[in-house]
């Protein structure tokens, strides 16, 4: 098949670690690469944001085309809206004499362009959302910086996409809640590269202190709840143990908000000397680093789906998560980490006491960890699942045609 990815904000040749660089961005070049290796031609279409050409090759079987949206600079996700109808046009014009098999959107405001496209071109759709309106709002409040027409956008996208990728299965109650179609509903998780993180743990590790570590990895935003980390430091009464942070933006690190927030709290709770803010790792580094912590903590308030945990579980590492969104399935309590309540710093220092002090259940969380990733989190299996639902979707004579 032909088939077309539209990535309105996440392109899969972003570097990692910023406001809005993140999962997503993983998720799109992943999924592509693992469905190009199945024999299928991808094209992931993103925001032209720089001075990058049309197209960029990003493997075999896969390009990476820039569609002129807007100005060509960094624009926050949350005023991209504006520029989707032109970022609709573009594609509509460029598939008009010959249409992609299937067109697979991902984030809302990417199924907004499609949708625009569609008015003029027919294709089979699928959307997938990587976290909803609905969630964001619920968790976030005023502070919830998206478009006041997301949550109906949405809602249209979910009941008129020909099929709707979740990526867990709390997201589907979330999905029904807004009039999405049974029969459309798939849950298709995303997957880990194991040619990268070993899938055990003995891979090449960063070097460290004898302390502890708990290590915390992401994008550094209020809802990881990394605050909620430092705080149970704060409570461990274990001086010996230190928390590293790895994320945050590239560049003007120091001067970021939540880089200053964090360091703040962590002077208000007297642990400044034992939490380390490192900043952005280049991927290629980050099952090194995975493997030198003890324990691997996610408690974001809320979370679609959650890379990082199942990249540590790769890695051989004991997790704790927070008993939320794709964490609810990725996360096994007790048998490949750990799930405590969001926004708890109490408990999570309690069991991160308890799991600091047994080194022979972390091992065996970790190794029951490695060997569900490798079961279940593949990208090939991630691909053979979405080739599926595609298959479902696409027109009978589109299956096995040659081009």
């Amino acid at each position: 098949m032909r088939i077309a990815m539209v990535s309105e904000h996440a392109s899969p040749l972003a570097v990692l670690g910023g406001a809005d660089a993140g999962g997503q961005n993983v998720h799109v070049a992943a999924l592509s690469l693992a469905l190009a290796e199945r024999g299928h031609s991808v094209e992931v279409y993103t925001r032209r944001d720089g001075p990058e050409p049309e197209r960029v090759a990003l493997g075999p079987g896969v390009e990476v085309i820039h569609v002129p949206a807007g100005p060509a600079e960094p624009i926050p996700k949350d005023e991209l809206l504006p520029y989707m109808p032109a970022f609709g046009e573009w594609l509509a014009n460029r598939w008009a004499e010959d249409a992609p098999d299937v067109v697979h959107a991902h984030f809302w405001m990417s199924g907004v362009a499609c949708e625009h496209a569609r008015r003029t071109v027919s294709f089979p759709f699928a959307q997938t959302f990587h976290a909803l309106g609905i969630v964001k709002r619920r968790h976030q409040h005023d502070q919830d910086t998206s478009p006041a027409e997301r949550l109906q956008l949405e809602a249209g996208l979910a009941v008129g996409a020909d099929a709707v990728i979740a990526t867990a299965t709390d997201e589907v109650r979330e999905l029904l809640a807004i009039g999405a179609k049974a029969a459309s509903l798939h849950v298709v998780p995303c997957g880990v590269d194991l040619d990268l993180f070993p899938g055990t743990p003995d891979g090449e590790r960063w070097w460290r202190h004898e302390r502890g570590r708990i290590l915390s990895l992401g994008r550094l935003v209020e809802r990881k709840g990394v605050a909620t980390v430092i705080t149970a430091l704060s409570r461990l009464d274990l001086p010996e143990v230190e928390l590293v942070v790895a994320g945050g933006p590239a560049g003007s690190f120091d001067d970021d908000p939540e880089v200053r927030r964090l360091r703040a709290e962590a002077e208000r709770q007297s642990v400044a000397d034992r939490v380390r803010l490192i900043g952005p790792v280049r991927r290629e580094e980050i099952p090194g680093l995975l493997g030198s912590a003890d324990v691997v903590v996610c408690t974001p308030w809320y979370e679609p789906f959650g890379i990082v945990p199942l990249e540590a579980m790769a890695c051989g590492r004991a997790v704790i998560g927070s008993a939320v969104g794709g964490l609810l399935d990725t996360v096994v309590d007790g048998v490949t980490g750990i799930q405590v309540p969001p926004r708890d710093p109490d408990r999570l220092a309690d069991v991160l006491r308890d799991l600091l002090a047994d080194d022979e259940r972390r091992e065996a969380l970790g190794r029951a960890g490695a060997e569900r990733v490798a079961r279940n989190y593949t990208w090939a299996k991630v691909a053979a699942d979405t080739e599926q639902v595609y298959q479902r979707i696409a027109a009978p004579v589109t299956i096995g045609r040659k081009r």
